[in-house]
C-alpha cells in the first residue's frame, strides 16, 4: 500500500512539472512563436515570458523575424543567343507576418527559390550574353519587383537581390578574352598613333615657327644692313661732291683698282679694246698731271653750271665714241662679207682725243672747265 501510495505521488509530482513546463513559454528577441489551441491558431507569442494552458495550446512553428541571407546554387540559364550560363543568386529576404508565413505556404524558403530561378530565366532569357553581362543592376532590380510582389502575400519581405557571378561556356570565355584582347591593342595603338600625330604636328609647328623668325631675322638684318650701306655711299656720295675731286684724282682712283678687279675669281675673260694705245696715252697724260696736283684744292661748294657742262661734254665724248666703234664694226663686217663697196660707204669716225674719252676735262678755281 505504501509502494502504491509513493508511485502515485510521484506521478502526481511528474505530471504537475510537466504541466508548469507546457505552461510557461519563454520567446527570445527577434523571434514569435505561433501557437495552436486543439489545431487551431490561437495567438502569436511575442519575446519575453508567455503563460499557455498546458495539453490545450502548442506552439505550430518558431520564426525568425530577423533579416535573412540564402545563396542559391548555381542555376543554368539560356539567353535570347541562345549560350547557357550558369547564374549565382544571393536573396535577402524578412519574414514580417508570421501568421501568413506558417498557414499561407508550406516551405516559404524553397518557394522563393524556386520563383527566383524562374524568374531569372525570363529575365535572362530576354537578353543577349552581352547584355546580361553589362546589366546587373536592371537584372536585379526586375527580380526583387517580381519576388517582393509574389512573397508579399506570404507575410515575406525580399529586401535585395544579388547575383554573384554569371559563367558563360569555357568556349565564349576564351573568345571574349580574346576580343578584350584585341580591343586593347587596338585602343594601344590608335594612342600610339595619336601620339606621334600630335608629336610629328607640335615639332612641324616648332619648326614653322623657327623658320618664320629666322626669315623676319634674316630680313631685319638685310633691312638693317641695306639701310647701312645706303648711308654709307649718301655720305660718300656727299663728300665726293663736297671735295669736289678732279679728273686726275679719278684716273689715279681707276688705276688702283684694276689690280682689284684682276684679282676676281670670276674673271676668266678679258677684253682689250681696240685703241688700247690711246687708252694708255690719256691716261699716261693723266697722271703726267699729277704733278701739278698743288693747285687742285676742293672747293666747299659744288658749281651746278659747271657740272652740267662737263656732263654734256661727257656726253659728247660718249656720242663720238659710240659712232666710232659702230663705224669699226660696219669696217668689220664689211671684211667678212667680202664686199669692198660697203667699206668705202662707210662713214668716217671723227677721231675722240683721248683726254676726252678719259673724262680729262679740269676745272680752275673760278669752276669753268678747261679744255685741252
Amino acid at each position: 500500500m505504501e509502494a502504491v501510495i509513493a508511485v502515485l505521488v510521484i506521478v502526481i509530482a511528474i505530471f504537475a512539472v510537466t504541466t508548469i513546463v507546457r505552461s510557461i513559454r519563454i520567446v527570445p528577441q527577434q523571434r514569435m512563436d505561433v501557437v495552436e489551441r486543439l489545431g487551431r491558431y490561437k495567438r502569436t507569442l511575442n519575446p519575453g515570458l508567455n503563460l499557455l494552458v498546458p495539453f490545450i495550446d502548442a506552439v505550430r512553428s518558431k520564426v525568425d523575424m530577423r533579416e535573412q541571407v540564402v545563396s542559391f546554387p548555381p542555376q543554368p540559364v539560356i539567353t535570347s543567343d541562345n549560350l547557357v550560363v550558369s547564374i549565382d543568386t544571393v536573396l535577402y529576404f524578412k519574414v514580417v507576418d508570421p501568421v501568413r508565413a506558417t498557414y499561407e505556404i508550406s516551405n516559404f524558403l524553397q518557394a522563393i527559390e524556386q520563383l527566383t530561378v524562374t524568374t531569372l530565366r525570363n529575365v535572362i532569357g530576354s537578353l543577349d550574353l552581352e547584355r546580361a553581362l553589362t546589366s546587373r543592376e536592371e537584372i536585379n532590380r526586375h527580380l526583387s519587383t517580381v519576388l517582393d510582389e509574389t512573397t508579399g502575400r506570404w507575410g515575406i519581405k525580399v529586401t535585395r537581390v544579388e547575383i554573384k557571378a554569371i559563367e558563360p561556356p569555357p568556349s565564349i570565355r576564351d573568345s571574349m578574352e580574346k576580343q578584350m584582347r584585341a580591343e586593347r591593342e587596338r585602343r594601344a595603338t590608335i594612342l600610339n598613333a595619336e601620339g606621334h600625330k600630335q608629336a610629328q604636328i607640335l615639332t612641324a609647328e616648332g619648326e614653322k615657327q623657327a623658320a618664320v623668325l629666322r626669315a623676319d631675322g634674316d630680313r631685319q638684318s638685310r633691312i638693317l644692313q641695306a639701310e647701312g650701306q645706303a648711308k654709307a655711299i649718301r655720305t660718300v656720295f656727299d663728300a665726293i661732291h663736297q671735295a669736289n675731286p678732279s679728273q686726275k684724282v679719278l684716273a689715279y682712283q681707276y688705276l688702283q683698282s684694276l689690280p682689284q678687279i684682276a684679282n676676281g675669281t670670276a674673271n676668266k675673260v678679258w677684253i682689250v679694246p681696240t685703241e688700247l694705245t690711246k687708252a694708255l696715252e690719256g691716261l699716261g697724260g693723266a697722271l703726267g698731271g699729277l704733278a701739278n696736283m698743288a693747285g687742285d684744292v676742293p672747293s666747299s661748294q659744288v658749281d651746278s653750271g659747271a657740272v652740267e657742262r662737263e656732263a654734256a661734254a661727257a656726253a659728247e665724248a660718249a656720242e663720238a665714241e659710240a659712232r666710232r666703234v659702230n663705224a669699226e664694226v660696219r669696217e668689220a663686217e664689211a671684211q667678212v662679207s667680202g664686199d669692198p663697196d660697203k667699206t668705202a660707204a662707210l662713214p668716217a669716225a671723227p677721231p675722240v682725243p683721248p683726254a676726252s674719252a678719259l673724262g680729262g676735262a679740269d676745272y680752275h678755281e673760278s669752276g669753268q672747265p678747261e679744255r685741252s
